[in-house]
């Protein structure tokens, strides 16, 4: 017999965007060559991250764990130097003290659902920004020291990751736009790719799924955090 409660866990809507989503990177993957079996993994993975961290599932930052190692190889491959650094020195081990976080934080007392965080103050968006300028500024030495390719889109991916896997830790929906920004970074980066190697249009075209679904998963945090303030006004 059918659980009715796992078929509903995930609305019409998060189903249709991950199944269009995986469709868009299988297809490119295919049609246009892949960079390899390692760079389709990652970017299924990838996506199905997005929609769990969108429900608030630590399945999220677990699986976002995996993809910082993949990802990680897959940049190393095209001396993406910044890339490699951010998710396997930067990314990966702060994924995995957000899971630690999202464990510790359950809402209700649900392991399928975190409870979300706030920004306490004025002093912690300060902190947040100090600390990301020193981070980019770090980096940028770092990287031209490697000579990685395309160094400004670069140092700028760093900044977006660093920002949004500290927001991740921090249970703060914002997480999600910042992600965003680093998509959108990451297009230019590998749109710049794709001009030198067609087999990285794969890898664009997983950065345009992630953009779409990083933008719907702020917009579901969003609610989330509404319901669970309404919720917890009403107990």
């Amino acid at each position: 017999m059918k659980n009715p409660a796992a078929e509903s866990y995930f609305t019409k809507t998060e189903l249709i965007l991950w199944s269009v989503s995986s469709s868009c990177i299988i297809f490119a993957f295919f049609i246009f060559g892949g960079s390899g079996i390692l760079s389709l993994a990652a970017s299924l993975i990838g996506v199905t991250s997005i929609l769990f961290s969108a429900k608030g599932n630590p399945a999220g930052p677990l699986l976002m764990i995996v993809f910082s190692g993949l990802y990680g190889y897959i940049s190393f491959t095209f001396s993406y130097y910044g890339e490699m650094i951010t998710y396997l020195g930067m990314t990966m081990p702060m994924s995995v003290f957000a899971l630690a976080a999202w464990l510790r934080n359950p809402y209700n007392g649900s392991r399928s659902e975190v409870r979300v965080g706030q920004i306490r103050s004025r002093a912690e968006i300060a902190v947040i920004l100090l600390v990301s300028g020193a981070v980019t500024v770090l980096f940028y030495f770092i990287l031209k020291a490697f000579n990685t390719a395309n160094l400004i889109p670069s140092t700028l991916s760093v900044t977006t990751s660093f920002i949004a896997v500290l927001l991740t830790y921090r249970r703060i929906s914002l997480f999600a736009l910042a992600y965003a920004a680093n998509d959108l970074v990451l297009i230019v980066l590998w749109g710049l790719a794709c001009t030198e190697d067609s087999r990285y249009l794969s890898v664009l075209v997983c950065f345009c799924a992630f953009l779409v679904n990083d933008i719907y998963c702020y917009i579901s945090w969003r609610k989330r955090k509404s319901l669970q303030r309404r919720l917890n006004a009403s107990s």
